[in-house]
């Protein structure tokens, strides 16, 4: 039980100018561990908490990050007005938390433990994330969970004019040319995830030694809050393989083993493996009726996962030997079929080995971008990429229902990798969203998801600035003994030491995510994985075929989006007196008109034909009429000295009475024209400052062919000038622009269509 008068403890440390504190003591004092980390004024309670023992063998941890919307002051967006699964941000913190923590659990851990991250305070300066994920450690250290180090994380940004930053702020993280967060123990470090804009290995080596400097001093604050608060551990007996079991499997059993984990292919290497464990189990399990029958079962299968991970590690590592018999820096064959779902906007199938992603391309105009409703300052997102991860794909028969975190978390990655080369709104003014869906899996299928959306946003006519490919890397270390590989399989993920995914372009890295298993990785390795992994995804991007740069025509299905930019003082002349302009426009070419306040103005249309059609439209309607202009208008009123022509929604000319039949003057006009007539005109004078618009027929001898400077000489052939009304009524020979009516009527329309 909590002793509620016992007294709060709090260390502080300085990282990158900004104190961050832990405080226990004061919060949740039933957790088995509870922490307040707070830097600035963001805050996140971090809690950890022991459960009942489970009959399992594996870890049964399970880490949760529940963002609160009050944080930040906000109410949540939903229906219901309250937070409910865990939003993208949450998740992808979660699994940083998760990534680093899990494998530094003692072996034999069986109880249900849960760590529980709640932002409380959000000062959009100091992201929660990071502070979580050191929380995290920090309520596993002051627990009696048997948590066997402190963890530290750190965020390191680089910008061009200050070089490398520690934990920069929020605001300023998207003008990075690096996001890596980086989190590790004082020993070593143990996971890195990173967003780049295609940065240098050199770069980024730098980056996780200036990140490790801090960690340690994360790490030691820790050890200070245990020394003051912490409570003493629980005893944990870590399981250790029968060495009489284990040598009579090697003697019996060795020789087939050896052969099942080489078999090429991964179902029947699967199946061989099974084969010899099964007959082991058999061999030597004994009596199934007896009273000590489950424990032995346990001893000798403990004894033969690690026979089998000492062997496949030991051929790997010693005998520079893989499962599938390639080389250290070999890559699977590839195959690229673009193209391959005729009515998307853009597909590509990428398979290497037997991982098989399909990735395919949907464009959408940009009021189907993402709405995000989180503690961010972010509050949409134009350009998204979503992983799945069926359970056929590694011939499992399992639930679909949703996403998992996995899923996520690929999908981010991958998202991440291909951002800086995705083309700006003002280049490409589409939403775009990939999916890439794993139909076949034997590893760094993360990784082909990346080429794969590459290859299909580059086949749905995407301007990316350059293709990106990725690879995953892998570490096998036994003592002195190691080696990298290049393209890890699954067998080699699971029994390995490193998983490293490297994604990027001929210029640099645009993405990275690290785990490492254990503690002895040095920076040399590091260099040597980032180096090999730029070998590899370079030799397999340059086969990628002529689909490696964006086709020039979009997919006839995909919608066609068209920009124009206006003068802001014509915008009320394109809405129209209560939108009636804009709306009799969309009917009109039935498209979709969306007008900024910039004056940027995007047509949405089902064919290029309608889109340009309008934007020409358009042009016309807020172009500055100049003297030579031709144009096809509409008498709309007849005065005794001429008819106004309307030129342009909004703006008129006058054609003289002298000018409406040449060569002769009638007695009237009414006598040559009526209301809605239609007449090709042509500007001879333009008068700003009167506001008056001068007229002759197109076919007039005496300005038909004639330039404009010529045009000038000539004249409307209206002398008196003085007797026209001016102002209210029809007043149009001057444009109407952001006056009452059309800009009001248009900011009300506007807000309606959005």
């Amino acid at each position: 039980m909590s002793d509620v008068s016992a007294p709060a403890h709090r260390v502080s440390v300085d990282i990158g100018g900004t104190e961050v504190t832990f405080e226990t003591g004061k919060l949740a004092k039933q957790a088995s561990g509870a922490v307040v980390v707070q830097a600035g004024e963001t805050m996140v309670l971090s809690t950890a908490t022991a459960g009942n023992l489970r009959d399992v063998d594996f870890l049964p941890l399970t880490v949760d990050v529940e963002e609160r919307m009050y944080a930040a002051g906000k109410i949540p967006g939903s229906f219901f007005k309250r937070e409910g699964r865990a939003g993208e941000k949450g998740t992808l913190t979660a699994r940083m938390i998760d990534r680093p923590i899990r494998p530094l659990f003692p072996k034999g851990w069986r109880r249900e433990t849960q760590l529980v991250a709640i932002p409380l305070s959000i000062d959009h300066v100091n992201p929660y994330d990071i502070l979580a994920m050191n929380g995290a450690s920090a309520a596993l250290i002051v627990s009696d969970i048997p948590f066997p180090a402190p963890v530290g994380a750190v965020r390191i940004g680089q910008n061009a004019d200050l070089g490398f930053i520690v934990n920069p702020d929020e605001e300023t993280l998207a003008e990075n040319s690096l996001d890596l967060i980086v989190a590790g123990t004082e020993e070593a470090i143990l996971m890195v995830e990173a967003a780049a804009n295609e940065v240098s290995e050199a770069e980024i080596l730098d980056a996780l030694d200036i990140a490790h400097g801090e960690i340690k001093k994360i790490c030691q604050a820790q050890r200070e809050l245990q020394e003051k608060a912490g409570k003493p551990k629980t005893e944990v007996e870590v399981p250790q393989a029968d060495e009489a079991i284990l040598a009579d499997i090697r003697e019996r059993f060795g020789t087939e083993l050896d052969e099942a984990t080489q078999v090429e292919d991964k179902l029947e290497r699967q199946e061989a493996t099974k084969r010899v464990e099964e007959q082991v189990l058999s061999a030597l399990t004994g009596d199934a009726e007896a009273p000590d029958a489950s424990e032995r079962r346990a001893a000798v299968q403990l004894a033969f996962d690690k026979l089998e991970k000492d062997v496949v590690r030991r051929r790997i590592a010693v005998d520079k030997k893989r499962p599938d018999g390639r080389a250290a820096e070999e890559i699977r064959p590839i195959s690229i079929e673009v193209g391959i779902a005729p009515r998307t906007h853009g597909s590509a199938l990428f398979t290497r080995g037997q991982t098989q992603a399909l990735s395919v391309v949907a464009l959408g105009t940009t009021r189907e971008e993402m709405r995000l409703d989180t503690l961010g300052l972010e509050t949409t997102k134009r350009y998204f990429h979503h992983y799945n991860f069926p359970p056929f794909s590694v011939g499992e028969a399992g639930f679909m229902r949703g996403p998992k975190r996995r899923d996520i978390g690929h999908g981010a990655l991958a998202e991440r990798a291909l951002v800086p080369v995705i083309p700006t709104q003002e280049d490409f003014p589409y939403t775009l969203r990939v999916v890439s869906d794993i139909l076949e899996s034997n590893g760094s299928s993360s990784m082909a998801s990346v080429c794969g959306s590459s290859l299909s946003l580059m086949q749905a006519g995407v301007p990316i600035s350059r293709p990106v490919a990725g690879i995953a890397m892998g570490l096998i270390k036994e003592g002195d003994d190691y080696i990298v590989l290049s393209d890890i399989a699954g067998v080699e993920d699971h029994l390995g030491d490193m998983d490293f995914k490297v994604a990027g372009t001929s210029q640099g890295i645009t993405a990275l995510q690290m785990d490492i298993k254990i503690s002895g990785v040095t920076f040399d390795i590091l260099r040597d994985a980032l180096s090999q992994a730029k070998e590899g995804a370079s030799s397999y991007s340059g086969r990628w075929p002529r689909s490696s740069t964006p086709r020039a025509p979009l997919s006839p299905y995909a919608p066609r989006i068209t920009s124009i930019q206006i003068d802001v003082d014509k915008i009320g002349m394109v809405i129209g007196k209560g939108g009636e302009t804009i709306r009799a426009l969309s009917e009109e070419y039935e498209a979709q008109i969306d007008v900024s306040d910039d004056g940027t103005i995007l047509v949405y249309a089902q064919s290029g034909e309608q889109g340009d059609g309008l934007i020409d439209r358009i042009r016309q309607m807020t172009k500055e009429v100049e003297v030579g202009d031709e144009y096809t208008g509409k008498v709309v009123k007849t005065t005794t000295f001429g008819a106004f022509i309307e030129l342009s929604k909004g703006t008129d000319g006058l054609l003289h009475i002298s000018n409406i039949a040449p060569g002769e003057r009638p007695e009237s006009v009414e006598d040559v024209l009526e209301r809605g007539q239609e007449l090709e005109v042509r500007v001879v004078e333009v008068d700003k400052e009167r506001g008056r618009i001068g007229l002759r027929l197109a076919s007039d001898p005496q300005v038909e062919g004639k330039t404009a400077a010529e045009l000038a000489s000539v004249g409307t052939g209206d002398r008196g000038g003085g007797d026209r009304p001016r102002g209210g009524d029809r007043g149009g020979r001057r444009p109407r622009g952001r006056d009452g009516d059309g800009r009001s009527g248009g900011g009300e329309y506007r807000r309606d269509r959005r």
